[in-house]
């Protein structure tokens, strides 16, 4: 599998040996979105306002053969002493060949992991909303630069698609042309292997029903003996019956540990979690939400008790006909894995697409 996944790279560079493109287009697109985040409980209590800054720069156009192709790169900036310089967050090439699906470079992106797949949160899940907790997900592919392949739409039975994308090396630097990769040491909690493979399937087996699953995993951690090897997964489904959407996933992280890893009584073994969620559109202007995500860190010692952190949200979207105006109340539970350790949190937004 891992010889056909290096191919794509012998196709990617290959291409403009026999196909030239025609002028592409270049647009801008982001979303202008103002926020007000009150957090309470007790430790850490605060209030913010803040604007997204981020902003995605566009290009597509069209080979000689029928090819379409497509980039993107997004600016985020940082906030820094130094005023916030705008960096280069994630970079994307995409080759669309027809039926026989789509190639792709990815720098730092394109995740295929489908743990959050089912919200039906109308604003945001609870744990992605600028929330304090401090979940530990899934591997996933896009922490690390990667190529890909996506079959083509429609390809198979009840328009099931299949994703793979292979990290030749766990390399996180943002590289410009030429990139000459990291020299990193396997085994560790930053750098599991020295490469990795995801592999991601979704289905449409019935009206309204919508399935799929994903896998990652690694090769060559580290040169020593493991007791276990990381690697994580997950499945979802939602299901749509009139205006009411519920979706349900699970999803699995299994932490490497080394041989003899018993340091602390608190290590870690592997990660639980469940969400759930529903969704109710009112109108075409109105829609409304509950969410609820789990996610219980289990120890290697049996004398030691897991312990869940939870987050639960119920939320409000309403939208005037370009903008958006959403509010959202959060709790959430023995944050960071932490017993009583809770906060809740109210967020106000409004949302101007562009």
């Amino acid at each position: 599998m891992k010889n056909i996944i290096k191919t794509l790279f012998v196709m990617l560079t290959s291409i403009s040996l026999f196909a030239s493109a025609n002028a592409g287009e270049l647009g801008v697109s982001g979303t202008a979105k103002a926020t007000y985040n009150i957090h309470t409980g007790k430790v850490n209590q605060g209030k913010g306002l803040g604007i997204t800054n981020e902003l995605n720069f566009t290009a597509a156009g069209e080979l000689d053969n029928g090819w379409s192709w497509s980039y993107s790169m997004e600016l985020d900036p940082q906030d820094t002493a130094a005023g916030g310089a705008s960096l280069n967050d994630d970079t994307q090439i995409k080759m669309t060949m027809g039926d026989m699906g789509t190639v792709a470079v990815m720098i730092t992106e394109g995740g295929l992991d489908v743990e959050d797949a089912a919200s039906q949160s109308a604003y945001s899940r609870p744990t992605d909303m600028g929330d304090p907790s401090a979940t530990d997900d899934n591997f996933t592919i896009d922490s690390y630069n990667n190529v890909q392949y996506h079959s083509a739409a429609d390809l198979l039975p009840f328009s099931t698609t299949f994703k793979i994308a292979y990290a030749p090396d766990l390399d996180t630097t943002n590289n410009s042309g030429n990139g000459a990769g990291l020299n990193h040491v396997e085994g560790t909690a930053t750098y599991v292997g020295r490469s990795a493979t995801e592999y991601q399937v979704k289905s449409t087996p019935i009206d309204g029903l919508n399935i799929g699953a994903s896998y990652i995993d690694f090769d060559k951690q580290g040169a020593t003996k493991n007791n276990q090897e990381a690697e994580s997964g997950a499945y979802f489904a939602t299901y749509a019956l009139g205006n009411v959407t519920i979706g349900y996933s699970k999803a699995y992280r299994a932490d490497l540990v080394q041989d003899g890893n018993l340091s602390t009584a608190l290590e870690v073994e592997y990660y639980d979690q469940t969400n759930y969620s529903v969704g109710y559109v009112v109108n075409d202007d109105l829609s409304v939400s509950y969410e609820v995500e789990k996610s219980e860190e289990n120890y290697q010692l049996d004398s030691e008790a897991a312990v869940e952190q939870k987050s639960t949200g119920i939320q409000l979207a309403y939208n005037m006909g370009g903008m958006t105006i959403a509010l959202a109340r959060n709790s959430h539970d023995n944050n960071a894995y932490v017993t009583d350790a809770n906060r809740d949190q109210t967020v106000f937004a409004f949302t101007l697409a562009f």
